[in-house]
């Protein structure tokens, strides 16, 4: 299984929501927190080329966000990237 990796910061309902999301399907995913980390922040908007969280990544798929998230569960399911061979 791929892994989760899910960029948040305090105050965000969306992080949350993105984090209950993976735990209520018993999916584990690492939380890297951002608050008051200015500089981590600024080399994730490059990464990514968004300025809000939460920012998910699935192996080395980058979903976007919450609203990202839930398109992507309804329509070709989150299990197409947990279980994606990299490099396939």
């Amino acid at each position: 299984m791929n892994k989760v990796v899910i960029y948040t910061a305090v105050p965000c309902g969306y992080c949350s929501a993105a984090k209950r999301f993976f735990a209520a399907r018993n999916i584990p995913f690492q939380e890297i927190d951002l608050t008051g980390d200015h500089e981590a922040r600024a080399r994730l908007s490059e990464r990514t080329r968004q300025r809000t969280v939460p920012q998910i990544f699935i192996g080395d798929a980058h979903v976007g966000g919450y609203s990202d998230l839930m398109d992507l569960h309804r329509t070709v399911g989150v299990d197409s990237l947990l279980n994606e061979i990299p490099g396939t």
